[in-house]
């Protein structure tokens, strides 16, 4: 089906991107085998990886790739949770990673350019230093743009400022015959027939490789607060945040069960601020602190009456300086890592928000039915839950222990998880995309004639199947 990268292809390469940009090595290649999904065996390492420094030489790439039937597998920096940038086929994989340059921030446009390599962190930074602040915040900084557009990627602070798409406004891509297109810009308005742009973010790397873009900001925050409501009730505390949304509207709302936060304070070496069995963490921005204190009040009024393990608003963990800020934020960015060790896999299903209650309600039933691990988080207020498949359990004052029979019981809970999102009128993925690993579960959510538009759109951008094959369907 696909040729094999020989001498002479390696030759070709060398010659678009010298042979500094070109990695053969095969302990190094390793490193591009995969992503962040705990279960080595997806991981496949390439034949070679190639790092073009401009669009001009991706093109070259492309173009010799499609000329001679080679799998491209486009690659960030590998921090996806779905096998999306696992080389299923071997051939080529394109690192963005040496076109890492922001090109430009536009404060009066309130706009950046940057290439696709760029990492999260080093975008917040430079917006920050012009005042302007880019939200969505997937959790690891070190994530490329390129690779936040392919995924959709959101994280906890899209309840009120939305995903990476509500901010993309233009791409540079090229398609898999090498042609460069430019998509969007600039302007912040487009009604200019069929939004191609739209249709790339969230593409998976699997109709075009993204080597530009254009995003808005906003101007920084004043005042961000962060404030960790104590409940004994996972469930009071789900059912509080509807009327927090709405009354409020945070720019986060967490919902977080207590026994993945111990493994996070040993990892980190620092504490919770509070001990009850779950916990809503509430981020709240504005112009002003005292803005920002009246709303916190108003949420705290709104816990109480739904169960909070407080007697009054003056109990609540309100981290009002930067370093409570960072040990509590650094603990929920450290849950995925604490529990990774031990983990089948994480999950990324979304429901309807009203109905997020009743889903993880449905996940305590099966873990309690399989005598399996099953930890919860998530982003309460978008219905976004992660839910851990866990290989052990936690036993007070002992060792954890590994669970009898966890890999016959893990597919049939696997199953049951994701029949319980469809039934609420959830989606498998909410923002971490279908890649290798979900494309099972696609028809249970999604319509055939759904399915089949999106291979059409797949044989139209790239009739070879060679950009990102195996991937989605």
């Amino acid at each position: 089906m696909y040729r094999k990268v020989d001498e002479h292809i390696i030759e070709r390469l060398e010659a678009i991107v010298t042979s500094k940009g070109v990695i053969r090595d095969a302990e190094k290649l390793i490193d591009y085998a995969g992503d962040e999904f705990p279960d080595p065996s997806i991981r496949r390492p390439p034949e070679v990886v190639v790092k073009p420094r401009t669009s001009a030489q991706v093109s070259e790439i492309l173009k010799l790739a499609s000329q001679e039937r080679i799998p491209v597998t486009p690659r960030g920096a590998g921090t996806g949770l779905c096998g999306g940038c696992v080389p299923l086929y071997g051939g080529i994989v394109l690192s963005l990673e040496e076109m890492n340059q922001i090109l430009e921030i536009d404060g009066q446009n309130m706009i950046t350019v940057a290439e696709a390599g760029v990492t999260l962190g080093n975008l917040q930074e430079a917006a920050a230093e012009a005042g302007l602040f880019f939200p969505p915040h997937p959790g690891d900084e070190s994530a490329q743009l390129g690779g936040l557009v392919n995924t959709n990627a959101s994280g906890a602070r899209a309840v009120k400022y939305g995903g990476v798409r509500n901010y993309v406004k233009g791409l540079e891509v090229v398609l898999p015959t090498g042609e460069i297109i430019t998509l969007g810009g600039k302007h912040l308005k487009d009604s200019t027939g069929y939004s191609l742009l739209n249709l790339l973010i969230g593409s998976e790397g699997t109709l075009g490789v993204v080597t530009k873009v254009v995003l808005s900001l906003l101007p920084k925050p004043q005042a961000v607060y962060t404030l960790v409501v104590p409940y004994e009730s996972l469930d009071s505390a789900i059912k509080a945040v509807p009327e927090i949304r709405n009354k409020a509207l945070p720019m986060a709302i967490e919902f977080i069960e207590h026994e993945v936060i111990p493994p996070a304070e040993e990892l980190l070496g620092k504490r919770w601020p509070c001990r009850a069995k779950a916990y809503l963490m509430i981020m709240v921005d504005g112009t002003s602190d005292a803005e920002v204190l009246r709303i916190l009040e108003s949420i705290g009024d709104i816990c109480l009456r739904h169960g909070a393990a407080i007697q009054d608003v003056g109990e609540l963990c309100i981290a009002d300086t930067p370093r409570k800020q960072e040990d509590i934020l650094d603990i929920r960015s450290s849950l995925y890592l604490a529990l990774r060790k031990n983990m089948i896999e994480v999950l990324d299903i979304v429901v309807p928000p009203a109905r997020i209650a009743e889903y993880v309600a449905e996940v305590h039933r099966i873990s309690e039915r399989y005598d399996l691990w099953l930890p919860n988080y998530g982003h309460t207020a978008d219905g976004n839950v992660h839910t851990h498949l866990m290989k052990v359990k936690p036993s007070e004052g002992k060792p954890s222990q590994e669970i009898p029979g966890w890999g016959e019981k893990y597919p049939l809970v696997r199953k049951e998880l994701h029949q319980k999102a469809k039934e609420l009128g959830g989606m498998v993925s909410g923002e971490h995309g279908i890649g290798l690993v979900k494309k099972e579960y696609l028809p249970l959510f999604i319509h055939p004639t759904q399915i089949k538009l999106m291979r059409e759109i797949k044989k139209l951008f790239d009739p070879k199947n060679i950009l990102n094959p195996g991937k989605i369907f």
